[in-house]
C-alpha cells in the first residue's frame, strides 16, 4: 500500500428522518481542525434516498467536499449496500481518515468497511487529533477498564478509521456563508445482489430516558451505598427537575437501569449542570460529562479523582449536604441559577 496516494479527511454523514445526524455535525468540527492542520481539504460522503440537498447542510459546519450516492437501492439502511458504497469511493478518492458517529448505523458501517479494506479502526474514540507531518491519526480512548487512556495509531493501512460518539465532539458554529461542491456519484447495484431484504420497519414508542438531551443531571454513584441508598439521587433531580444519572457501578449493582448510564458504556452528556454525588470519578466515567458547562462534586473521599474534574467540589456525607440542598432551593424556587 503506497500510503502517500491517500489524502483528505472524510466525515460518514448519516442521513436520519431526512436530516443529518447531529453527530455528523460534531465530527465535522473535529474533521476541521485536522484538515486544516494537515492542508487538506474535508469531506463528508451521504448515502440514500432523496438525500443530494442534505448534503448542503455539511458546508456551513466545514466541509469543502460531500460525495452523494443518491440511489433508491440506499432507501434502507442495510450493511451490504452501504459498504459497497463506502469501498467504491474510497477507492476512487484515497481519503487518509474517514470518521464515523458511533451510533448503530455507524457502528455497524465502520467495522464492516474495515473488514473489507483489511485497515484500521478505534472504536468509541473520545480525542482526535492528526500529526501534521506524518498524516497519522491520533484516536485516544480508554482501556483496561478505563484506568488508562490510550492513543491507538494505524501506521500501515489506510483509511485510518474511528467512531466518536455523540456530544463528545463539539460542532463548529454554522457559517451560512460556506459553500462547498457536491459531487455526485452512483454505483451499479441492483436489488438481486443485496442478499438482506427490509420487509418492514416497526417504530416502538416509548418513554425514553433523555440523557443527552438534559439541561441538569444529578447522577450517583457506588459511594451512595445501597439501591436504597441511591433513592436520595431520585428526590434530588425531583425537587429541582432534573434527570437522574449514574456510574457503570451503580447500573451494574442494579440500583437503576442501565438507560441512566453516563460514561464510555453509558450515554455522553453536555448538560448545563452535572451533580457528580457518590462517584469516585474513573476515567470511562469522565469522558462521559467533562464537558458539561459546571460540574459539582460531593464525596466522602477528599482524594476522589471527581474532584480533579469538577468546577465546585463538596467533601462530605451525601446523606447529610444532599437534603440542605434541597431545602436551600425550596427556600429560593425562582433564583436564576448562572454558571462560568
Amino acid at each position: 500500500m503506497n500510503l502517500e496516494e491517500y489524502r483528505g479527511i472524510w466525515v460518514y454523514l448519516e442521513a436520519r428522518d431526512g436530516q443529518i445526524a447531529p453527530v455528523s455535525l460534531e465530527l465535522l468540527g473535529a474533521g476541521r481542525q485536522m484538515a486544516d492542520k494537515r492542508g487538506v481539504p474535508l469531506a463528508g460522503l451521504l448515502i440514500g434516498d432523496g438525500v443530494e440537498e442534505l448534503a448542503k447542510t455539511a458546508f456551513p459546519y466545514g466541509a469543502d467536499q460531500v460525495y452523494v450516492y443518491d440511489q433508491r437501492i440506499f432507501a434502507d439502511y442495510r450493511t451490504e449496500s452501504y459498504m459497497r458504497a463506502v469501498i467504491e469511493c474510497v477507492e476512487k478518492h484515497k481519503p487518509e481518515i474517514i470518521l464515523y458517529g458511533a451510533t448503530t448505523t455507524g457502528k455497524d458501517l465502520a467495522s464492516a468497511v474495515a473488514t473489507d479494506l483489511q485497515t484500521g479502526l478505534t472504536a468509541d474514540t473520545t480525542m482526535l487529533d492528526v500529526n501534521a507531518e506524518t498524516g497519522l491519526l491520533e484516536a485516544s480512548r480508554p482501556a483496561f477498564g478505563g484506568n488508562i487512556m490510550a492513543t491507538i495509531l494505524c501506521k500501515k493501512h489506510r483509511p485510518q478509521m474511528a467512531t466518536v460518539r455523540p456530544k463528545v465532539m463539539r460542532a463548529l458554529e454554522a457559517d451560512q456563508t460556506r459553500t462547498g461542491e457536491v459531487i455526485k456519484e452512483s454505483i451499479k447495484l441492483a436489488e438481486e445482489d443485496i442478499r438482506t431484504k427490509v420487509l418492514k420497519i416497526v417504530r416502538e414508542t416509548r418513554e425514553k430516558v433523555r440523557l443527552d438531551e438534559a439541561d441538569v443531571i444529578v447522577a450517583g454513584g457506588k459511594g451512595l451505598g445501597s439501591k436504597e441508598g441511591f433513592q436520595l439521587i431520585h428526590r434530588f433531580a425531583e425537587s429541582i427537575g432534573a434527570t437522574v444519572g449514574a456510574s457503570r457501578d451503580a447500573v451494574e449493582a442494579g440500583w437503576v437501569d442501565h438507560a441512566h448510564q453516563v460514561g464510555q458504556t453509558g450515554v455522553t452528556v453536555t448538560p448545563k449542570i452535572y451533580f457528580a454525588i457518590g462517584i469516585s470519578g474513573a476515567i470511562q466515567h469522565l469522558v462521559g460529562m467533562r464537558n458539561s458547562g459546571l460540574i459539582i462534586a460531593i464525596n466522602k473521599d477528599p482524594n476522589a479523582l471527581i474532584f480533579q474534574a469538577c468546577h465546585h467540589g463538596i467533601v462530605g456525607d451525601a446523606f447529610e449536604i444532599v437534603p440542605l440542598l434541597m431545602k436551600a432551593f425550596q427556600k429560593e424556587p425562582d433564583r436564576e441559577v448562572t454558571y462560568g
